[in-house]
C-alpha cells in the first residue's frame, strides 16, 4: 500500500470527529437526547434564547407558558417544571412548529417539529 494512501487513510479516521462534544461537556441532564449546539441552531431560536436571558418582552402571549410535557419526550416533571416559547418561523402565517422548552433547572431543549422530537441546546 502506497504510503500517500495510509496517510489519507488516517487522517480520514482521526479527522472525523462525532457531532455530539466530549461527555464531560455534556451536562447530566442531557442523558442520552440528541444536543445542539447553542451557535448552530437558527438565528430566530438564538434571538429567542436572547429573549429569555433577560426576561422577555417576548412577542407571542403564549410565550413563557407552563409546557406539560404530555408527549413524554423530556424527563418527568411535576407541571409548570417546564415552560415553553416560540421560536419564529419565516413565511409561517402562524406561531410556526418551532419552539425552545426551558426547564426549571436551566435545561433548554429545541424542538422545530412541534414537540415531536426534542434536541437538547448546549451552551
Amino acid at each position: 500500500m502506497p504510503l500517500r494512501f495510509v496517510l489519507c487513510l488516517l487522517l480520514l479516521v482521526l479527522g472525523c470527529s462525532s457531532t455530539r462534544p466530549s461527555d464531560e461537556a455534556v451536562p447530566s441532564w442531557v442523558g442520552a437526547m440528541a444536543t445542539v449546539q447553542e451557535a448552530r441552531l437558527p438565528a430566530q431560536a438564538r434571538e429567542t434564547l436572547e429573549l429569555i436571558d433577560v426576561g422577555g418582552p417576548f412577542p407571542y402571549a403564549r410565550d413563557g407558558a407552563a409546557f406539560g410535557n404530555r408527549e413524554r419526550l423530556l424527563p418527568a416533571h411535576e407541571r409548570g417544571y417546564y415552560h415553553e416559547y416560540t421560536v419564529p418561523t419565516p413565511g409561517s402565517r402562524d406561531r410556526g412548529a418551532r419552539r425552545l422548552v426551558t426547564g426549571r433547572n436551566d435545561e433548554i431543549y429545541y424542538t422545530d417539529d412541534h414537540y415531536n422530537s426534542f434536541r437538547a441546546v448546549l451552551r
